[in-house]
Formats: C-alpha cells, sequence, structure tokens
C-alpha cells in the first residue's frame, strides 16, 4: 500500500499547535471533514472511536510518532492525514517523550486486512530517520506530498 493511496494533501496539518491529544485528534478529523472524506454527521462519532482506541493504549509509538486510528462505518475507503507539531506534543506515548509526526488512519470496517497493511507501510517509513527528519521540516502540504512520494518510490 502506497502513502499517494491514502493521505488526503487538502488535510494535512504542517503547523499543529493544540495542548492536548484529544484537541490534535479532533484537529486532524476536522481536517478529513474540511477536505470532504468525513462528514460533519460523523465527526463525533469518529474522533469518538479513535479515543475509545486510545484507551486500550496510546498509539504514541515512541521517537516522536504517533499513530491514532481507527475503523468506522461512515467511511468507504481508507483514508489518513498528517499532521506536523513543531513544539511537539504530550501523546502519553510509550516513550514518554512528545510527539511531533502524527499520522490518523481511518477504515471501513470490513477491510481490516487493508487498515493493517496502512498501519504496517506507516510504521515501516517511520522507522526511516531520514523520512522523519524530512517530514519534521516540511512546512507545506505539498512538501508533504512530495517527501510520501519519494517514500511510495523507495527513494529516501
Amino acid at each position: 500500500m502506497k502513502f499517494s493511496e491514502i493521505v488526503i494533501k487538502e488535510s494535512i496539518v504542517t503547523d499543529l499547535q493544540v495542548g492536548t491529544k484529544e484537541d490534535a485528534i479532533r484537529r486532524m478529523v476536522a481536517s478529513l471533514r474540511s477536505s470532504g472524506q468525513v462528514s460533519a454527521d460523523n465527526e463525533e462519532s469518529i474522533v469518538a472511536a479513535i479515543l475509545k482506541r486510545e484507551e486500550l493504549g496510546s498509539t504514541g509509538i515512541g521517537n516522536g510518532i504517533a499513530v491514532p486510528h481507527t475503523k468506522h462505518p461512515s467511511v468507504e475507503d481508507l483514508v489518513a492525514t498528517i499532521a506536523i507539531a513543531p513544539e511537539g506534543l504530550d501523546f502519553a506515548s510509550l516513550d514518554g517523550d512528545d510527539v511531533f509526526i502524527l499520522f490518523l488512519l481511518i477504515s471501513p470496517p470490513d477491510r481490516p486486512g487493508d487498515h493493517l497493511r496502512a498501519l504496517e507501510t506507516i510504521s515501516r517509513h517511520l522507522r526511516n530517520e531520514n523520512f522523519c527528519n524530512f517530514l519534521k521540516q516540511s512546512k507545506t502540504a505539498t512538501q508533504v506530498i512530495d517527501l510520501l512520494k519519494e517514500a511510495d518510490q523507495d527513494e529516501l
């Protein structure tokens, strides 16, 4: 699975400045709503589903990265967005450090294999230190998309 198949350029946030994990999740879901990927009617239930998933254990996986995700019946295809928090954000990460890169993924409930493949793709690329460093430095959605395309082609 490729980033270009799931990340919505119009929803990317490169200057995330919020106070809490919940605020970050709300901001990212709102960006998916404003880009037309989720409806306003479903926005709150998607946020609630992601927060419920966070109760099972933080998706702050360490090294300044979080991958909040959920399955939700309101989406027909996998959709993802990215947020960069230049100042860092307390996400209750496993390593206790702040998060700077957030990937948010929403999948249809009837496609668990695709959901896992998307999480695999995200985590594989996030293990690449160069990828993460360039992502943290991205100032525009276009820069993020260009970087994702390079990652899709294994050019990093």
